[in-house]
């Protein structure tokens, strides 16, 4: 047995044991909140149900193929399959009882079941965490080996180790006859395209990732697959639609040719409402939560420094249109007035303008930005329907106007108070980064998505790392 196929196989008995203890605890709680620790001959039909849930809950998640590998590690594919069989036990549960006229508390039912898949959820991002955690340490990792042309070898390298969490280590690559090595990335090369299944066992590489190149067509592309099939070693093969979800691709047949149809983004229809309807009652619901919070920052602005206690500036929303985003204040007044002197300090690339240590921003505004609290009164764009909770990072009318065509694409949707950008590094990334995350977005949404991203936008939060 491979390294790789140990650290997957413990990765999956914990994710079992995970799912069991969700179970467990849901079943515990409800019938403790429902019935307290008396046992009697009325609840005790509940106490079996109890006892059936994590059965019941695992059984789910196989059949929803919630454990296979090609699901889990990364993405969002694993959430929607537990979400789905979530969904799929309490439909069976609700179908059950009414076709055997058994008489269930609906309260015990609607407490219960979501209960069990919110924590099997929470449990496996706890978890997926801890793997990203070991795989930046250089633990849990792929090893690949890397085949195509030059720029890209080198493009995918670079993005991969910057990426760590997705556990895949470019430890070799296989250039074409006549290539000039990959030393840019410091990548040792171990022969041509004719030489990969030797480089597999030279490098002590577990997967093999192929890149779009001509010279290796679909008959080159299965005879390497019957090669590495022998010792185990998984083929992937990098497609040349960037950023586009498998989601939103899949295989056809056409006249006998399988073929591979893109289909289109969710920008509109009912999903779109599902997700407007999501963020207003989310804003709602974190307004209340907050509202203390709230009240407390906006007096500490308030009695540190001189000016409104929120910011308002014009920003450029969905389609183009432009509207007033609200901030609490973290800079002095005269911020915009002194931007023109500071321009040449600019750390960032491209359009945005920022510097580590801003002398515009004042004692509680740079704490306010460490934790981005300073965020929070956009929950107000998010009601008025300005803004949604998750979208690309609102723009500056003046960014816009330097916008290339690509970029625009980013305005097909509302901008969100989190992104995909705000939790892989904020102002650390640079520009182009931060553009190919926001489009990633806007090409592959999904409500499960949206769920992901506000689960590490907490954990991003906490790290307060890219936050200035």
């Amino acid at each position: 047995m491979s390294r790789r196929q140990r650290w997957e196989r413990r990765y999956v008995r914990a994710l079992v044991l995970c799912d069991l203890f969700a179970g467990v605890a849901a079943g515990a709680v409800t019938f403790g909140l429902r019935f307290g620790d008396e046992v009697t001959a009325y609840n005790r039909w509940y106490l079996l149900l109890s006892a059936l849930l994590p059965v019941a809950l695992l059984a789910v998640l196989v059949v929803s193929r919630a454990y296979e590998r090609r699901f889990l590690f990364v993405g969002t594919d694993e959430y929607q399959r537990v979400f789905r069989g979530g969904v799929g036990l309490i439909a069976g549960v609700a179908v059950v009882s009414y076709a055997l006229e058994l008489e269930l508390a609906r309260s015990y039912v609607l407490a219960a079941l979501p209960t069990a898949i919110v924590s099997a959820v929470v449990l496996r991002f706890a978890l997926r965490k801890r793997l990203h955690l070991e795989r930046s340490r250089g633990a849990s990792l792929r090893r690949v080996l890397v085949v195509g042309h030059e720029l890209s070898v080198i493009g995918i390298t670079r993005q991969l180790r910057r990426e760590r969490y997705h556990g895949l280590e470019v430890v070799g690559a296989c250039l074409p006859p006549g290539h000039d090595g990959a030393s840019d990335v410091d990548l040792p090369v171990y022969g041509t395209f004719d030489d990969v299944a030797n480089a597999v066992d030279a490098a002590d590489a577990d997967t093999v990732v192929v890149l779009s190149c001509p010279e290796l067509d679909g008959a080159a592309l299965r005879r390497l697959a019957w090669r590495l099939e022998r010792d185990e070693v998984d083929l992937v093969v990098a497609s040349a639609l960037i950023d586009v979800a498998g989601a939103r691709t899949t295989i056809r047949p056409f006249d006998g040719l399988p073929m591979l149809h893109v289909e289109h983004p969710r920008l509109h229809g009912g999903a779109r409402i599902v997700k407007d309807l999501f963020d207003r009652l989310g804003a709602l619901f974190l307004l209340v939560l907050f509202g203390p919070l709230l009240l407390t920052v906006a007096l500490c602005v308030r009695l540190t420094s001189r000016g409104p206690v929120l910011f308002r500036q014009v920003r450029v929303g969905r389609d183009g249109s432009r509207f007033r985003i609200f901030k609490f204040r973290s800079m002095y007044v005269d911020a915009e007035a002194r931007l023109a002197e500071l321009r040449h300090l600019n750390e960032h690339d491209g359009v945005l303008f920022k510097i580590r240590d801003d002398p515009r921003v004042t004692p509680v505004g740079r704490w306010l930005r460490r934790f981005s609290l300073d965020e929070l009164p956009q929950l107000l764009n998010v009601l008025s329907g300005q803004m949604s909770l998750v979208g690309p990072r609102p723009p500056l009318p003046s960014e816009v106007a330097a916008y290339a065509d690509d970029v625009r694409r980013r305005l097909a949707v509302k901008p969100g108070m989190t992104g995909l950008w705000q939790v892989s590094g904020r102002s650390d990334l640079p520009w182009e980064e931060a553009v190919r995350l926001d489009l990633r977005y806007v090409e592959n949404w999904s409500l499960s998505l949206d769920l992901v991203i506000l689960l590490r936008t907490m954990t991003a939060v906490v790290r307060s790392s890219g936050a200035y």
